[in-house]
């Protein structure tokens, strides 16, 4: 986004966390086509014929952010922010779906059923969720620049703007914390 575009945004946060009446409208007008940006990418990774789309979850996602509306400290807090609420819309989504496959009245399946049944995107989003909880517990920041990098797509140096820091310090922190990523997901598949 352009210097004039994030001023603006800033602007609006600020008046947003003074609860100025239509901030939050024009907010959400403001970075509109960046979460949309976000919400696509964060969709390229699921199955062809999600019910989830696009659209849906930037909606679903400001209808969380103004029901809890939280401060935001910048155009990069607020971001991050709504990467993270996408994020758990789809392990919510893919809870729900997993919880409808298991039960819901219907027999229950045996094991060979079971690893048959499809719909493995399902399992990989919560255990991508539960690798990402692991990793918080390790390093919180890491987990931050995962969101930033795998969830919202942004490059190095967007992604070293946003948390503040410098762009050596998050290549360094992204190698590392590809590698704890794909640590816990070898292990739970095994």
């Amino acid at each position: 986004m352009n210097d004039a575009l994030s001023e603006s945004i800033s602007d609006l946060l600020t008046a947003v966390e003074r609860q100025e009446p239509g901030a939050f409208d024009q907010l959400v007008a403001a970075v509109y086509p960046e979460l949309k940006r976000i919400a696509h990418f964060q969709l390229i990774g699921e199955r062809p014929g999600h019910t989830l789309n696009t659209t849906a979850i930037v909606h679903e996602a400001f209808m969380r952010l103004a029901s809890g509306r939280t401060q935001w400290s910048d155009q990069g807090h607020f971001l991050r922010a709504a990467s993270k609420v996408m994020r758990h819309l789809l392990v919510d989504h893919a809870r729900q779906r997993n919880a409808k496959k298991r039960g819901d009245g219907a027999r229950a399946l045996t094991l060979e059923e079971s690893l048959h049944a499809g719909d493995d995107d399902n399992l990989a989003v919560l255990e991508l969720e539960n690798a990402l909880e692991d990793i918080r517990k390790i390093d919180p920041m890491l987990e931050e620049i995962i969101e930033c990098r795998f969830f919202a797509g942004l490059s190095v140096a967007e992604t070293a703007e946003a948390l503040g820091s410098s762009v050596r310090t998050i290549e360094r922190q992204w190698h590392r914390a590809r590698g704890y990523l794909l640590n816990a997901m070898e292990i739970k598949d095994q």
